[in-house]
């Protein structure tokens, strides 16, 4: 019987946890504003100098998008492999210092590099940035405008979306408004890289910084815990390894679940399920519940909503990221990375590729 990631999502798990009432008096903190396209006024572009400062996963991406919608962006850069690269792209590109006179600057490094950068903004330009790290913990504050895009969607992935024209969800937000234009402005570029088309939230800076961070340092590592604890169960039972992780990982099922939990909401495609599976789960919903993570998640939350991670993570980045390549080693090293190399290479894809090569 195939593996669910039901009890995970997250709108399940919300209706569950919040009695209506509550719910009521959640609804301006859960239901945050919207932007969509009609919301932007792309003449507010017209005449303006554009400047993309980095030229990687998100980077490139912006730079066509903004390119196909008919601006004409400069690729700020060092003078490395991403400068040739968005010169074969057909990009005039510059060094870094180059974007500060432009009237608006698309900032798209990492977030700590961001205050490296040799940037002087001028008191009415506009500056974006993909992640609301930098200004939500006080990183980059320059004069002018500051304005967040934040897809939700990894770099290449914001190219291709905008190809086929469906677009993504993002999250964007001001954190400046020197010349009261910062919120129109921001909408307007995205806009042009296509972050409305399938809707916009409207989230300060702080509040994407602290859920995407929470993402990765509060859910990922629970969830690392059940995935592994229910791996251990399943050795235990006499199940090969290679089936529970065909159940968790090669087959695709799980990541075709969350696409029409993503389409169809939890309701919905909790039709698709068999009754056994639908009874299944639903019977077994309350035998966690003495497990409380809250407590560990709140904390972890509060470290990220001070600062404290912030502090850390510059910590880390002045010694050199030791501690980082160390975990690294841990969790991701060569032992790893061949026994996944191996497994892929008996299921999954690898399999259709290798009889397509043999067979041509």
């Amino acid at each position: 019987m195939a593996f669910e990631f039901n009890r995970f999502d997250p709108t399940c798990q919300l209706l569950d946890n919040l009695a209506p009432h509550t719910a009521r008096m959640h609804t301006r903190t859960l239901m945050p504003d919207h932007y969509y396209e009609a919301d932007a006024n792309p003449a507010l572009l017209e005449g303006a100098s554009i400047a993309v400062v980095g030229y990687g996963n998100q980077g490139r991406s912006w730079a066509l998008n903004l390119r196909d919608s008919g601006l004409a962006p400069r690729v700020c850069v060092r003078a490395d492999a991403s400068r040739e690269e968005a010169h074969e792209d057909g990009f005039e590109t510059l060094d870094l210092a180059a974007a500060s006179e432009a009237d608006i600057v698309c900032v798209l490094v990492p977030d700590d590099a961001i205050p490296k950068l040799p940037l002087a903004r001028k008191p009415t330009g506009l500056t974006i940035v993909a992640s609301g790290y930098a200004p939500a913990f006080d990183r980059f504050a320059p004069p002018g405008d500051l304005g967040m895009i934040a897809p939700r969607m990894l770099g290449p992935e914001v190219r291709r979306c905008y190809e086929e024209g469906v677009g993504f969800i993002s999250a964007i937000g001001v954190q400046i408004d020197a010349t009261e234009q910062a919120l129109e402005r921001t909408l307007a570029v995205a806009q042009a890289i296509g972050a409305l088309r399938q809707g916009a939230l409207a989230l300060t800076p702080k509040q994407e910084a602290v859920l995407d961070l929470a993402v990765e340092q509060v859910l990922s590592p629970a969830l690392t815990l059940v995935n592994s604890a229910f791996v251990q169960t399943m050795l235990q039972h006499g199940i090969p390894m290679d089936a529970i992780m065909t159940e968790l990982v090669l087959s695709g099922e799980v990541e075709r679940n969350y696409r029409l939990l993503r389409e169809e909401g939890f309701a919905s495609q909790m039709e698709y399920h068999s009754p056994t599976s639908q009874y299944g789960q639903l019977s077994r919903r309350g035998r966690y519940d003495a497990l409380d993570f809250g407590p560990i998640m709140k904390a972890i939350t509060e470290e990220i909503e001070s600062g404290a991670f912030a502090n850390e993570w510059d910590r880390e980045a002045e010694g050199g990221y030791a501690k980082l390549e160390e975990l690294k080693a841990l969790h991701c090293g060569p032992g790893i990375r061949d026994f996944e190399a191996q497994m892929r290479a008996r299921l999954g894809p690898a399999v259709l590729r290798a009889s397509d090569k043999s067979s041509a």
